[in-house]
């Protein structure tokens, strides 16, 4: 009957997206495109800006051309840069009385996931003032415009510059949840693939698998359009010819590109049909042990596909043939298995682990009751899963 009542809100939830204001964040894309960013400021008027990243972007010195050319073109800046992964409510409260001291008008978010994820939780207590962030959890709790919002993405990862999503993470409780909604999505998003070239192979390769997992578990949902369905599709294609390229040979723009341009896609593809049961384990890893979302999600796709079974089989062996793996005459049972085992030589080859060390024992309980909450009605999943199929998949990805 639980499951049943899960598809009616899923079905209800489909239907009533098709009415919702979605749109789709302005592109600047290309080498340099970074270089574009003072003079739209300039041309829509704003002339105070809060720069929400982190201390790897500044000691990086990635950021230093952008604040360059604020200054030439006298634009004032503040920088807020103490996100933490897994950014948390305090990151969110920090940069927005940065941002209120200075009058800002707008925000550029520079970095990964994590710098996205603070600037959208600014642009959310800015919209509802009169909310906290534990508030706004979940669905459509704004509703309103947040301030001109620049994503710039320094990973081909989270493709949280295309999402209506911010992550956040308390602290206090090891909690780590989601606000949704579509106010949340990025005015701009700068996709310049010169930011990407610094990246270490650790992150190049996690952060790759988790465009992969947003892309894989967005087509393998049940609340897909042509459109997620396409977005999906292309990403896994570009995921796979590029991914072990930008790992190994992190000067190729080429594949740098690629593989910014798959984040986008794969970000564009889940902000509408949603993820599943490997996000919810990952969010639970994040907030009780701070472990990267990227590295979380890597470990557990191929526990979590493989556990799904039959119903997965027709559409990773789709994605097998878009990837080209596999043989025209396998079945569609091999084509899936061989699919999730691509998956697991790329993590091998990458130098990505098997499994999750420092999971305790007693915090499991817990962390399957927010995994199924997280998880259920909302996701929809091709397979519903039981607090014990949690469990079960939590002592599988444990070291």
């Amino acid at each position: 009957m639980y499951k049943l009542y899960c598809r009616v809100y899923q079905g209800a939830f489909r239907i009533a997206s098709n009415f919702m204001p979605w749109r789709k964040p302005e592109l600047l894309e290309g080498k340099n495109s970074l270089n574009k960013v003072p003079r739209l400021l300039s041309d829509k008027g704003i002339d105070r800006v809060l720069i929400v990243t982190d201390k790897g972007i500044t000691s990086l010195g990635l950021i230093n051309g952008l604040l360059r050319g604020l200054e030439d073109a006298d634009i004032e800046y503040v920088l807020y840069d103490q996100t933490v992964p897994n950014p948390t409510i305090d990151n969110i409260e920090e940069a927005l009385e940065l941002y209120k001291k200075a009058n800002c008008k707008g925000m550029i978010a520079f970095g990964g996931g994590s710098p996205m994820d603070c600037a959208k939780g600014v642009g959310a207590r800015l919209a509802r003032p009169e909310k906290s962030i534990p508030q706004m959890k979940g669905e459509l709790k704004i509703r309103r415009k947040i301030p001109l919002l620049i994503a710039v993405p320094t990973t081909a990862g989270t493709g949280s510059e295309a999402t209506v999503v911010a992550v956040v993470s308390n602290s206090q409780t090891h909690e780590k949840y989601a606000i949704n909604d579509m106010s949340l999505i990025p005015h701009y998003a700068v996709l310049d693939p010169l930011l990407t070239v610094q990246l270490p192979p650790h992150i190049t390769s996690t952060t790759g698998i988790d465009a992969l997992t947003h892309a894989i578990e967005a087509y393998i949902g049940k609340s897909n359009t042509s459109e997620t369905i396409a977005y999906s599709q292309e990403a896994v294609k570009l995921i796979f010819d590029n991914i072990y390229e930008a790992y190994d040979n992190g000067t190729n723009i080429d594949a740098r590109i690629h593989m910014q341009k798959a984040a986008y896609l794969a970000g564009m593809a889940f902000t509408r049909a949603y993820v599943g049961y490997v996000h919810a384990i990952a969010h639970t890893l994040g907030g009780f042990y701070g472990v990267p979302h990227g590295l979380a999600n890597a470990i557990i796709l191929p526990y979590v596909l493989t556990y799904y079974g039959k119903s997965v089989h027709k559409p990773l062996a789709e994605l097998a043939d878009i990837a080209g793996i596999g043989e025209t005459a396998d079945s569609v049972e091999q084509k899936a298995a061989m699919f999730i085992e691509s998956i697991k030589d790329l993590n091998q080859k990458m130098n990505i682990p098997a499994k999750v060390t420092g999971i305790i024992d007693s915090d499991i309980p817990l962390m399957v009751e927010r995994a199924f909450k997280e998880a259920t009605p909302l996701y929809p999943v091709p397979q519903i899963l039981s607090r014990k199929d949690l469990l079960a998949l939590y002592k599988m990805i444990k070291d």
